[in-house]
């Protein structure tokens, strides 16, 4: 575990760059404008998965200098495992996509590249507002779980309170959402290397600001040249994911709940949470 120690200054949170290029540098561009220095910016993991850069994104990321949780592909990749370790289930559709970009950026991510990811840490702490948040990539007690909006809220407050905090930050499930839960807080950014599902050609971010006696969560749209990303991910053969840039759907939705599958293709509504 990392521990950043208190923010009095905004704090920016992403996740899975997905080896999209194009969006990884959007997203530091974006930092950069909004005055967000290197210290205060915390990716939730995930950065090798469904487009055509794997290593030229971990080079950017490890360039950048910001915090990174490790996600089930570094620990993969990290480990040289045989899958993504996604948490697909075998017979999936979704199982069946992954082998393809997995065997892509393994072949294309090197021995340094792998020992960076191998020291990652599995979670990151800091406090901003009075409020002590936990950062990790899927949920407490598993790398790979998927956690949705409409995932069961008193596991989610089971493992707030296990982990000592008062707000856990999630990655993993690639939809951005924020809920209270009793007096806490599950927390996921979303990625800025694919759409979230909403029919939109934009990632998405999150900024957490300190106010007077207390915070405020907001998630922003990330645009950038998908279309770039997309004739990359083709080229390469990841074309469902290529095309996944291009119209803002998941080429499966195998692994979404009843609820959020049929909001398949919707926009998001994410109004800030204060706490």
């Amino acid at each position: 575990m990392a521990e950043l120690g208190e923010f009095s200054t905004t704090v920016l949170v992403f996740g899975g760059p997905y080896s999209n290029l194009e969006a990884t540098s959007a997203m530091r561009a974006r930092a950069a404008d909004l005055g967000i220095t290197t210290e205060r910016i915390i990716c939730t993991g995930d950065i090798v998965a469904y487009c055509a850069e794997p290593g030229e994104t971990i080079d950017l990321i490890r360039d950048w200098g910001i915090h990174v949780v490790m996600g089930n592909c570094e620990e993969a990749l990290a480990f040289s495992e045989p899958d993504c370790g996604c948490g697909f289930e075998t017979d999936s559709s979704c199982s069946t996509l992954a082998i393809t970009w997995y065997e892509y950026a393994n072949r294309r991510v090197d021995a340094t590249q792998r020992a960076w990811m191998s020291g990652l840490p599995r979670s990151i702490e800091f406090v901003i507002g009075g409020v002590l948040f936990k950062t990790i990539h899927a949920s407490l007690t598993s790398i790979n779980e998927f956690v949705f909006p409409s995932s069961d809220a008193s596991r989610k407050l089971t493992q707030i309170s296990e982990a000592g905090v008062d707000a856990i930050i999630g990655g993993h499930s690639g939809i951005p959402f924020g809920q209270r839960v009793d007096n806490s807080l599950w927390l996921n950014a979303g990625v800025i290397g694919m759409p979230a599902n909403d029919g939109g050609k934009h990632g998405w971010y999150m900024l957490i600001d300190p106010t007077e006696g207390g915070l405020e969560v907001s998630w922003h749209r990330l645009d950038y040249d998908h279309a770039a990303s997309r004739q990359s991910t083709i080229a390469a053969g990841m074309v469902e994911y290529g095309r996944a840039l291009g119209e803002g759907l998941w080429p499966s939705i195998d692994i979404l709940p009843e609820t959020e599958a049929r909001q398949s293709g919707q926009p998001l509504n994410l109004p800030p949470i204060h706490f």
